[in-house]
């Protein structure tokens, strides 16, 4: 149905507040698509190719010198055990709450971008009506639309102003409204689309910038446990020997401690220091600030209820549940994000840091007190074994897949970090132990 509109003013504001700005905002809507024939490049874009070039050459060097100045900061800092260790804490908490909030941030992002296609699929199945929409429009002007391009928020605003004529036409207002309604709703979802992407930005690049720190802080703590142990090659070779000797954990956690020199100066160490005295047989917490501690603060079998979770994600096996092979598990098991920082859940000494049968890269600490705890399925480890470690520490990253399949029964596409707790030899449950309750989702 075409309608006459006799007022000139009313006329013109229809068809070019109406027609033209739908069009044109359906079309950078992606509805009314059409393609451009490029143009060969001039003077002007080749000068900008080179002002980007240039930028980015001092981008290179501004991020060189930042380099070298981070070095020589950590190489002060290596001079101090206490500053070292509290600053190695210090930056992987920020990476696991950077982690954090980038996860959060893609999921806020993930149904906006599917609203987004699924508007522009709506506006797309509506071509027709589309269609009679504008032709309605364009002809109730007298002459033909301006070739103007507009923003979505102008088409929006013209849409507006077009629907005053509702009394006059009626089923074009309606029309125009379930449009309009449209383009606003796709205007707010990209929008908010964008600034989730800015701050998604924001968060990587603070994520590269303290990884860089992490990595730093790390190479100069390794470099420094190397001038310790002078013979950490041969006890690295010795030690991968005897995983290929043992034929279970508790046989690899046996061998390590009786055979492994740094091992078993650790497990007599743990042995000898790894049960504090508490405090009316409550943890003494304060003894948790002392980051140049050589020993656990607290002892392990009053820490519960106190320990952190290693890393951030989302459990996807809890001990006792079914294995999948007719057993019970004896670990708990997260899925993380791909590069996924690890840290430790306690104080400890390394008894055991490599690869073990099918369970990716393996970490074993003494607790002390004949409590182990084990972490499988990273990537890489970076710390030895002898070391000792605290609470809060950076160990390990995750790889970009899941490592441990045969233990899980089950493949997964994303990491996957198995966590185990053994007292005297046998698996324990660990949920009693983290701060957050068995069973929550865990944050990242």
């Amino acid at each position: 149905m075409i309608f006459a509109v006799r007022h000139p003013s009313l006329r013109s504001r229809l068809c070019r507040g109406g027609a033209v700005a739908l069009m044109l905002s359906l079309t950078a809507s992606g509805v009314l698509a059409q393609t451009a024939s490029p143009s060969p490049p001039d003077q002007a874009a080749i000068d900008q190719r080179n002002k980007e070039l240039e930028a980015l050459r001092a981008k290179q060097k501004e991020a060189a010198e930042a380099e070298q100045r981070l070095k020589a900061e950590i190489a002060t800092l290596g001079q101090d055990r206490t500053k070292l260790n509290q600053q190695l804490i210090d930056t992987a908490a920020r990476i696991r709450t950077i982690e954090t909030n980038i996860s959060d941030s893609e999921g806020r992002i993930r149904p906006l971008d599917a609203r987004e296609a699924e508007i522009r699929l709506s506006l797309e199945t509506r071509r027709d009506r589309i269609g009679e929409v504008l032709a309605a429009l364009q002809r109730a002007g007298r002459r033909a639309p301006p070739a103007l391009l507009v923003t979505p928020e102008d088409s929006l605003q013209s849409l507006h102003t077009a629907m005053l004529l509702g009394a006059t036409v009626p089923e074009m207002r309606a029309r125009a409204l379930q449009l309009a309604n449209d383009l606003g709703e796709l205007i707010q979802v990209r929008k908010n689309i964008s600034e989730e992407r800015d701050r998604l930005k924001g968060e990587r690049d603070r994520l590269t910038t303290d990884s860089t720190r992490l990595a730093a802080l790390v190479e100069e703590r390794q470099k420094q446990q190397s001038e310790i142990e002078r013979n950490m090659a041969a006890e690295a070779r010795r030690a991968a020997n005897l995983a290929k000797e043992a034929g279970s954990l508790q046989d690899l956690i046996a061998k390590m401690e009786q055979d492994l020199q740094s091992a078993a100066k650790a497990a007599a160490a743990a042995e000898l220091k790894g049960t504090p005295p508490s405090v009316n047989g409550k943890p003494n917490l304060r003894g948790m600030q002392d980051t140049a501690r050589l020993s656990p603060a607290i002892a392990f079998a009053t820490a519960k209820g106190l320990l952190p979770l290693p890393v951030n994600g989302t459990k996807i096996r809890s001990y006792g549940g079914p294995d999948g092979n007719g057993g019970q598990e004896k670990g708990i098991s997260i899925a993380t994000r791909p590069g996924g920082q690890v840290t430790t859940p306690c104080d400890g000494w390394v008894v055991y840091a490599g690869p073990f049968r099918s369970y990716g890269q393996l970490l074993i600490l003494n607790a002390g007190g004949g409590y182990h705890v084990l972490l499988a399925g990273m990537d890489r480890i970076s710390v030895n074994i002898g070391q000792f470690v605290l609470t809060g520490e950076p160990v390990a990253t995750m790889g970009s897949q899941s490592q441990v399949a045969s233990i899980l029964a089950a493949p997964s596409s994303q990491p996957v970090l198995y966590i185990e707790f053994r007292k005297d030899g046998t698996p324990i449950d660990p949920g009693p132990w983290w701060t957050a309750k068995e069973g929550e989702k865990v944050r990242g």
